[in-house]
């Protein structure tokens, strides 16, 4: 089982992003105050157009927010990046079809000048994990989808980062893949001790993962509300019957449901917008 550290991982204060087009300015988050502890399995939902993986983008160095603070590991995004304090799995695994399943694990740590032994043991090691080990000279097409996102996942840990920050990376699966990788990420969860961070539109997925769901606003994205998930470890199928469970998928519905009013006001259109704004 993950022991949560009270250490804080990630730590957002005030942050908002300004997207700025020409004449166009769209604020996609704005003032966003989180903190993430050592350990912790966070997802991060809330309405499509919310700034969930602008959110991501921001921890993960690929975007620079407008205004606000963040840390990660007590640094900045930049510095945690370069010291490759986290790994990044996409909604598309983004393999490359002309290198084996083994050498697209190995391919960050071909960038880091790892030597060919090391990476060899560590591609081998993060494979087992993802339970594909007997397909390492495999090429990405032979796969299923399913297998390719195992793929993903096995070379965003190949480095053994402490945060692994994931955007919808089950969002293309049918629902008996998806329930299967969701219990996977679990085993990979407790097995390597990882901070994850989890975008996802699926409610149950949301709950059943993590140990708090973090629910956002619609645009300008904010932390409308927070669900610890108090689910027993480890879950499995029977989770999914608990009325525990059910229970919790109606308390995030809600939460969700509660920021939002559909306004009829343009004919022909529907617009959303937040009761908090």
């Amino acid at each position: 089982m993950v022991k949560v550290k009270n250490e804080v991982k990630v730590a957002l204060r005030g942050v908002s992003k300004i997207f700025d087009s020409g004449s166009i300015s769209t604020k996609a988050l704005e003032d966003i105050n989180l903190e993430i502890n050592s350990g912790e399995f966070i997802s991060l939902i809330g309405p499509s157009g919310c700034g969930k993986s602008t959110l991501l983008r921001l921890i993960g160095d690929l975007l620079q927010p407008s205004s606000g603070e963040i840390q990660v590991n007590g640094k900045s995004p930049k510095r945690a990046r370069l010291d490759r304090d986290y790994g990044i799995v996409f909604q598309s695994p983004v393999l490359f079809d002309w290198r084996k399943v083994e050498s697209n694990v190995t391919l960050p740590l071909e960038i880091l000048n790892i030597k060919p032994e090391k990476r060899r043991e560590l591609a081998r090691k993060m494979l087992a994990l993802v339970e594909l080990d007997k397909f390492e000279n495999h090429y990405p097409w032979q796969l299923s989808g399913g297998m390719q996102q195992r793929v993903a996942i096995a070379r965003a840990l190949a480095f053994e980062p402490s945060i692994l920050l994931m955007d919808e990376p089950f969002g293309a699966l049918d629902e008996m893949t998806r329930e299967r990788m969701n219990a996977l990420l679990l085993q990979i969860w407790e097995k390597t001790q990882t901070t994850i961070i989890f975008v996802t539109h699926s409610i149950p997925e949301a709950v059943f993962l993590a140990n708090r769901v973090v629910i956002m606003s619609p645009r300008p994205g904010r932390v409308s509300e927070i669900v610890t998930v108090d689910l027993p470890y480890p879950r499995d199928e029977d989770t999914r019957e608990l009325e525990q469970y059910f229970e919790l998928i109606t308390q995030v519905r809600e939460f969700i449901r509660s920021t939002e009013t559909v306004n009829f006001s343009v004919p022909g259109e529907i617009q959303w917008q937040s009761e908090k704004a």
